[in-house]
């Protein structure tokens, strides 16, 4: 069918990443003089207009400013490893831009003085940031015993529901049958799956659950699981209150419900290992109904096939809460940093300053295919944003400017960066479901290592 041969063809357009960019008009800085080189780590994309995108924008940087640049791609555990080792030995880059960092790496890096002060440069642009954008790029640094801004905020994201449409009009089911209530929610879902067999004998699973402690999305989805729960682990004064009877009970049960849909045949055996682009790989093979994804990777890899795009695919909001309330996400502020070591500060300043204007800002995140969100309060409004007619990215600004966007952990204390960063909550699943411990027993585990790893902070 015509529909497979196109949707086969994006997924390859995704792994390999073939397309080409539009480049846009944006705003020239000063020249200057001299021509030092600036060297910047970043984030390889999800597909290749995200690195044009960035390769772009160097390049427009380079011509107007006289200097070169020395731009290296790594991939995410790459680059995470890269700069911790480089920040240890002292010859880091000057900028490093990292998709997961804000909530594993900068937080320590900034306690123990390793990222340099970037807030002469945001406040030239403070009044385009929400007060929870400032609240994202501030950092405590122990070493300088001072809270400033150590990140300069790029786009952001949130995690999204997408499912195949046409698969549910396929046992008569429509959005609008889709219940807004937590249990029946979930519970629409394996129904759904089990119609699908019994009616039209398509094998196919409810869920694309992450599972395992190599996804990312593993604990970012299962911390909005949390948060549904109304589980509360740092108060804003940064206080641990775990340990309180409450909060474990409410974490048991989410361990317990998470892993029990995985037991029941509800989400793919191998999920426990997969990786953070697997997820993304099943739905669109339609292993999976409906997958929870941390961005919007998944409609920004089939644009092109406009069929699937607009027809055949989905996107939903997460239901209430179990007590009736708004669905609390959990957004993060994705940023670029600057090194206290940097061998060119003042360059990277000038880069940063540059990169920081709306124009800028707004062109590379058009060329980049979408996949990520504005931060910025004029980006918002342009009309590709402000007046945009695509399903996925209305629904997705409508998320961002309602009151239901929250931060992370992180930003009350640093220490949760190392509860993300050795993924807790994947530990704990994969302890139920490959070891045989109890929920009981991996949530006391996951609550005792939290523990551990905020005791040894210092």
């Amino acid at each position: 069918m015509r529909w497979k041969f196109c949707l086969a063809i994006c997924l390859i357009l995704i792994l390999l990443g073939c397309s080409s960019v539009e480049t846009e008009a944006i705003p020239e800085l000063e020249a200057i003089e001299n021509d030092a080189s600036l060297t910047i780590w970043w984030e390889k994309g999800f597909n290749v207009q995200e690195d044009e995108a960035f390769i772009n924008l160097v390049k427009n940087w380079e011509k107007i400013s006289n200097h070169s640049v020395k731009l290296s791609f790594y991939t995410t555990s790459e680059l995470l490893e890269k700069a911790q080792r480089a920040a240890e030995m002292g010859k880091p880059p000057d900028l490093m831009m990292s998709y997961p960092a804000d909530l594993t790496l900068y937080p320590r890096l900034a306690w123990s003085g390793q990222l340099a002060d970037v807030r002469e440069i945001v406040e030239k642009q403070k009044q385009e940031y929400s007060p929870q954008v400032l609240q994202a790029i501030s950092y405590y640094n122990h070493a300088a015993n001072k809270t400033s801004y150590y990140g300069v905020p790029v786009y952001q994201s949130t995690v999204h529901i997408f499912y195949w449409r046409r698969l549910l009009q396929e046992i008569g089911l429509t959005q609008a049958d889709i219940p807004q209530q937590w249990r029946e929610f979930w519970l629409f879902w394996q129904q759904a799956q089990s119609e699908l067999n019994r009616q039209k004998g398509i094998n196919i699973y409810a869920f694309g659950f992450p599972m395992s402690v190599g996804s990312t999305d593993t604990y970012l989805f299962f911390e909005h699981i949390l948060a549904a729960h109304e589980v509360n682990i740092i108060n804003p004064k940064g206080e641990l209150i775990i340990n309180q009877p409450a909060t474990r009970q409410k974490i048991l049960e989410c361990l317990r419900w998470y892993s029990q849909l995985y037991q029941q045949g509800f989400v793919p055996q191998d999920a426990i290992k997969w990786l953070n682009t697997d997820n993304n790989l099943n739905f669109l093979n339609r292993v999976v109904l409906m997958t929870p994804n941390a961005t919007l990777s998944i409609p920004a890899g089939i644009r092109e096939d406009t069929a699937t795009y607009y027809q055949r695919m989905g996107m939903v909001n997460f239901p209430f809460t179990p007590t009736g309330q708004p669905m609390p996400y959990r957004t993060s502020i994705k940023q670029i940093v600057m090194f206290r070591a940097a061998e060119n500060p003042q360059v990277a300043k000038k880069f940063l300053q540059y990169f920081i204007q709306p124009e800028v800002i707004a062109s590379y995140l058009r060329q980049t295919g979408s996949r990520m969100l504005p931060v910025h309060k004029s980006v918002w409004q342009n009309p590709f944003w402000a007046k945009t007619t695509d399903l996925y990215l209305s629904q997705a600004r409508e998320i961002f400017n309602s009151e239901q966007i929250h931060l992370h952990y992180t930003v009350y204390h640093p220490a949760y960066s190392q509860v993300l960063k050795q993924n807790v909550w994947g530990k704990a699943l994969q302890a139920i479901i490959l070891e045989g411990k109890s929920p009981t027993v991996a949530t006391d585990n996951a609550i005792a290592e939290i523990n551990r790893i905020f005791q040894n902070w210092e």
